[in-house]
């Protein structure tokens, strides 16, 4: 079986990108603030601490699926409506629940770099508070997805404009005992939809990674852990996608890590492109580091991509996002 691998090691990260960069400015004519996967909840303080806030607390408190150890999906802030004022409404991802009896059900509306940019504004409606606890809880992945696209957006848009440079001048190998950062890429022919399955890909990954990515010493190399690896589809550059991600290990040393690759069909060749980050980071807090990785698999471009952008879909629909009241 023809495989081909491309292995970079990066000293420093592309996408490490601070909120402020790139100089974009929101209708006002300010830059966001606030740090990477920090939420802010503009919600009644009495709401917040009942059944219907609670619920929003844990889906934003939730782990971060594929890491070793426990990190949460965002960092969370809270204030009242009352004290929602013009600093904190600079804030670059912010949710606002609105519960009130004029509305007859539940339901999203976003709007984007309206005080500041920057910004993801998610606004929850719902009649009371019964009914938001449940839309909460049953839309929770689509929540954590929402924001964590924006933001891999926000990267993406970035890497767009630099990262041939970047990759020019920055890319070497390393060893590094922490905070090591990797891309692979990788081919192999399609043959069916059968192709497209968590037992496919690990089959797939174990043969290419003991072939090209050995350990320090004779007989290691890296293994994928498939008790804690999970697919599923995505819709990349327009098209169906496998994302897999979970952990490594080096078979004979105690070294691993977390993973996700994309798993993509090259229709002109016949072949399937997996683009896959990984890091090797014993000491550190992995969530940032994977998910800035991460957003630089979204930019692959494969024979056929009917797409010219990278922007990752936000899983909120047209319905459920027509333009909200919060800039006036």
């Amino acid at each position: 079986m023809r495989k081909q691998l491309f292995y970079l090691s990066l000293t420093i990260v592309a996408i490490a990108l601070s909120a402020c960069s790139g100089g974009k400015k929101g209708v006002f004519g300010a830059t966001s603030s606030g740090r990477a996967y920090e939420i802010l909840v503009v919600v009644d303080p009495a709401m917040w601490e009942r059944p219907a806030g609670r619920a929003l607390y844990d889906v934003l408190d939730t782990d971060v699926p594929g890491l070793p150890q426990s990190e949460r999906s965002f960092r969370m802030m809270y204030t009242s409506p009352a004290n929602y004022d013009a600093t904190l409404k600079l804030i670059r991802n912010i949710i606002i629940a609105d519960v009130q009896d004029i509305y007859t059900q539940p339901k999203f509306k976003y709007a984007k770099d309206v005080y500041a940019a920057p910004q993801t504004i998610l606004t929850i409606q719902a009649p009371d508070e019964a009914s938001f606890e449940q839309f909460v809880t049953e839309n929770k992945q689509t929540i954590i997805d929402f924001f964590t696209r924006a933001e891999m957006n926000r990267q993406i848009t970035q890497l767009e404009k630099k990262h041939n440079d970047y990759v020019t001048t920055k890319v070497k190998s390393t060893n590094a005992a922490t905070g090591d950062q990797n891309f692979v890429i990788y081919s192999f022919p399609y043959r069916d939809k059968n192709t497209f399955t968590k037992e496919y890909f690990v089959q797939m990954r174990d043969s290419v990674m003991k072939a090209n990515i050995p350990g320090a010493r004779e007989g290691m190399y890296m293994a994928t852990d498939s008790l804690m690896t999970d697919v599923r589809p995505l819709n990349v550059q327009g098209e169906y996608a496998l994302e897999a991600r979970g952990l490594w290990r080096m078979k004979g040393d105690f070294m691993g890590g977390p993973f996700v690759s994309h798993m993509r069909l090259d229709p002109v060749n016949q072949r399937i492109i997996v683009v896959e980050a990984f890091i090797y980071s014993p000491d550190k807090l992995k969530r940032n580091l994977m998910r800035q990785m991460e957003a630089s698999l979204y930019t692959l471009r494969v024979p056929g991509d009917k797409q010219t952008g990278a922007e990752i879909p936000l899983g909120v629909t047209k319905e459920q996002s027509k333009a909200t009241d919060q800039g006036k």
